[in-house]
């Protein structure tokens, strides 16, 4: 029933609107993709069929989505610019719609040949990041919130929180995937984690990041059930990303730290000061859980940037 109704609220005619609520099955079901990645994509073709509707004066069917015209989609693409859509935004958008027209090829349809013609607006290269190792620190550390009013077990929940952000290197999604078994206490030295594509990878946890989950448990007032969430939310519950991202925010405000010091940004820090400190980058890949090793490189070039900076600053004849 519900994908009926999210069927009749796509705009575009019923075949097409079966194969689009087929293609978001299939990213979410065989290929594995993020929850967060299939609605994006959802949303890329919505914006899309929506436009096309427009522009042919009716919701097109699999037909008319096979016989796209490259004027069609680079006027969406000029579209969506105008409107102030960056670059990787539509990028992501043609990858989307080239992913659903190889959905309609495989039920029977003919290829959107005009998907191949045309080419994704260049995105500039954005580096990470990261913070200071002082700063990074100072934001996986208890002491650092001393003085803000919330009870004590929340504040060391937080900090063990962005503590495995940099200290083992992982997203919120993962810190927050850990279950009460296997917390990374005592003796435990590694931590299993659910990545992207619902892979899984082990992280190791270095003493610093032990202790402060240790500090945490400690000092929780629930009782965490071995199968459920690590770290739960001030009611008892599953804790929500959202609250990690405002407590950095309230640690930005406090240590005096950029709009980029995110959570994430965390992660970057640890790739980047692994790299500057000797780390090779396969091996760095593997513990940030890169596909590819592509991904991975574009610490090399955040290392390569600060060593130039540092020359500008501090040569003579610079």
């Amino acid at each position: 029933m519900a994908d009926d109704l999210e069927r009749a609220a796509l705009p575009a005619a019923p075949d097409l609107a079966a194969a689009v609520a087929a293609w978001l099955g299939r990213l979410a079901g065989e290929r594995r993709l993020s929850a967060n990645t299939v609605e994006a994509y959802g949303r890329d073709a919505r914006q899309f069929l929506a436009f096309l509707a427009e522009r042919l004066g009716a919701p097109a069917g699999v037909d008319e989505f096979s016989r796209l015209a490259p004027a069609d989609l680079r006027a969406f693409l000029a579209f969506r610019r105008a409107e102030g859509i960056d670059p990787r935004s539509l990028q992501r958008a043609l990858s989307a719609l080239r992913s659903l027209a190889r959905q309609v090829v495989r039920e029977g349809g003919a290829p959107a040949s005009a998907l191949g013609a045309v080419r994704a607006p260049k995105a500039a290269r954005r580096l990470p990041r990261p913070l200071s190792a002082a700063d990074a620190r100072a934001v996986a550390s208890a002491a650092s919130r001393q003085g803000e009013a919330r009870e004590p077990w929340i504040l060391a929940r937080d900090a063990a929180v962005l503590s495995l952000c940099y200290g083992a290197g992982l997203r919120i999604g993962e810190a927050l995937s850990i279950r009460r078994a296997d917390a990374p206490v005592g003796e435990r030295d590694a931590v299993t984690v659910l990545g992207k594509g619902r892979k899984t990878r082990s992280a190791p946890a270095i003493a610093p990041v032990r202790q402060a989950v240790a500090d945490y448990l400690a000092l929780c007032p629930y009782v965490l059930k071995p199968q459920g969430p690590l770290f739960v939310g001030a009611k008892g519950g599953p804790l929500s990303p959202r609250i990690v991202q405002l407590a950095m925010a309230r640690l930005r405000g406090a240590l005096g730290l950029p709009d980029s010091a995110t959570p994430h940004a965390l992660r970057h820090s640890f790739a980047t000061h692994l790299l500057a400190r000797g780390g090779d980058l396969r091996t760095i890949q593997e513990l940030l859980g890169h596909a590819s090793l592509s991904t991975t490189q574009v610490y090399a070039a955040v290392d390569s940037a600060r060593l130039v900076s540092a020359y500008r600053a501090a040569h003579p004849r610079a």
